[in-house]
């Protein structure tokens, strides 16, 4: 990446659709959807004229709540071209969230499929706009969501709802002119996407990107991979998160590379995919991989193609990336760091580093990108080794948070940086190491303990699976080290087994106090583990109330 784009995310896919027109962009296993770069770029112009048809103007904002659908990517596509804002839910979100983000982002359209998981995405818009079973489509008149206007279906026909198929018949009320007037007016400094942080520690906050904070972190992200057009990247991590947007769309489109995502992860899929359509790249979040090595057939499918990839999205555990490089064949796989609010990538290793400081550190500050590590209560930059706040500042920082500018100003100080509350070191060649969370920082009788050391060290147990450490409340030290952790299919450990284990080898006051089992953690949709729900439970599973 020798210079920073000055270009759209529409203006990005058709320059690959001309470069590329014949090279496959897109496959889906689970659905028939397989398109050329052109055939690609040419679905999403009819869409995005269609769109304008049905009266989207520039800077309205549009939800999408659905898993990896093919019409979620084209939709991505078509609104960028015509100035619309992609506001992306998470499809964990239920009808309280859902209508907090629907009325916070001021959405004028809503997109979805019928279901996700345990949810009846129908039944939740009829419970939370009952007036839609008798409006006609495209005139919702909402009380609790004034703005909303238009809900479309991916899946099936419903009262007071537009169907996917019927968009491009819209098309024919838009002139070429005025298609090719409304892309010519866009601004690559424009918003185009909000995205919802996903609220591992509190309600969340609208993040607002532009075109040039998308396309720039995708085309530097696939330059550390070494991407071309003979890459094929499997994608199981969710569109609606930036991993899946940008580390993933992204990345391949500025490289011309084929995309083959999943609906959804599983297991299963993943290997299915790698092996049948010979993938060279696959991304996920520590706990996706864990899966994948985890599976009872594992070992039946061939990974030989396999390349490279992104582990992220969470900490990840020097083990399980060792075994990924080990019994995945992905010698080059890298690790990104960063957060939605950077749009997401601040460091990453490359394929050309050595497998030490690709398992051992995230990398260098990505080009175009300025970071530094400061001490988080004096806020003066810390020296090389020491612990302190990574902070960054470029090209890929938010525009703000949606709506809430003194918590945008919190996060961004007077000169540009922003403020991540992560924990970091830096080494005297430049390549970072997260070491936890402000937060999720353990005081424990003065000593600090950054739980990712102890995750670290207890997953190289031999039955261990994963592992989360949290904080408890403690009478003597204030808090101390709670283990949760989840074994290995067939494993068996006791906690005082897990307990000598650590004692062997960190200092005492590192030593779990407590470790409890279990059988899954909670998770975001995105993978983090949100540990404020192991720590409630922790207290009360252990009767520490009060």
């Amino acid at each position: 990446m020798n210079a920073l784009r000055d270009i759209t995310i529409g203006g990005m896919l058709e320059e690959t659709a001309n470069k590329f027109p014949t090279h496959q962009a897109v496959k889906y296993i689970e659905m028939e959807f397989n398109k050329t770069y052109y055939d690609f770029n040419r679905k999403v112009d009819r869409i995005a004229k269609g769109l304008m048809g049905m009266g989207l103007n520039k800077g309205d904002h549009v939800a999408v709540w659905a898993t990896n659908y093919p019409q979620w990517l084209v939709l991505m596509f078509a609104t960028a071209k015509i100035g619309v804002v992609l506001v992306t839910v998470n499809t964990n979100y239920k009808e309280y969230e859902l209508e907090f983000l629907l009325k916070h982002s001021d959405s004028k359209a809503l997109f979805i499929c019928d279901g996700l998981k345990d949810i009846d995405c129908e039944k939740i818009i009829y419970s939370i706009c009952p007036e839609l079973r008798t409006c006609d489509k495209g005139k919702l008149e909402s009380p609790k969501l004034p703005n909303l206007k238009m809900i479309i279906s991916f899946d099936n026909y419903y009262s007071g709802m537009y169907h996917w198929n019927e968009i491009e018949s819209f098309g024919v009320l838009v002139s070429e002119k005025e298609y090719g007037d409304r892309k010519a007016s866009l601004d690559p400094d424009d918003a185009i996407n909000m995205q919802y942080t996903s609220g591992t520690t509190g309600f969340p906050k609208g993040v607002m990107l532009t075109h040039k904070n998308i396309v720039n972190n995708g085309l530097s992200i696939g330059d550390c991979m070494k991407f071309t057009e003979n890459d094929r990247l499997c994608i199981p991590v969710p569109f609606f998160h930036c991993f899946g947007m940008v580390l993933a769309i992204m990345a391949c489109v500025t490289h011309g590379t084929t995309m083959l995502p999943l609906l959804w992860y599983t297991p299963m899929k993943v290997m299915h995919v790698i092996e049948y359509e010979r993938c060279t790249a696959v991304h996920g979040v520590p706990t996706m991989f864990i899966g994948v090595l985890e599976h009872r057939d594992f070992a039946e499918y061939d990974y030989s193609t396999l390349r490279t990839g992104i582990m992220a999205g969470s900490p990840c555990p020097i083990k399980v990336m060792q075994d990924v490089i080990d019994k995945m064949n992905m010698q080059d796989i890298t690790i990104v760091y960063g957060q939605t609010e950077a749009s997401p990538g601040c460091t990453q290793t490359t394929v050309d580093d050595s497998v030490e400081k690709r398992v051992n550190t995230v990398g260098k500050t990505l080009p175009f990108i300025e970071s530094k590590i400061v001490n988080p209560d004096t806020g003066e930059e810390v020296g090389v080794g020491e612990s302190g706040e990574f902070c960054v500042r470029g090209y890929n920082i938010m525009k703000g948070y949606y709506k809430l500018e003194e918590a945008t100003k919190e996060a961004i100080d007077s000169e540009g940086w922003l403020h991540t509350g992560d924990l970091a070191t830096v080494d005297h060649d430049g390549y970072y190491k997260i070491t936890g969370r402000i937060k999720d920082m353990i005081i424990r009788g003065g000593e600090n303990i950054f739980p990712k050391e102890i995750e670290d060290f207890i997953y190289t147990h031999e039955a261990v699976a994963d592992v989360a450490v949290v904080a408890i409340p403690s009478k003597k030290y204030g808090e101390e080290v709670c283990a949760y952790v989840i074994l290995k299919q067939d494993a068996t450990a006791t906690e005082e087994e897990i307990r000598r284990y650590v004692n062997k080898r960190l200092a005492k006051h590192k030593v779990p106090r407590r470790v409890l089992f279990t059988d899954k953690f909670p998770l975001t949709a995105s993978g983090k583990v949100q540990k404020y729900i192991l720590r409630d439970k922790a207290v009360e599973e252990l009767k520490l109330e009060g």
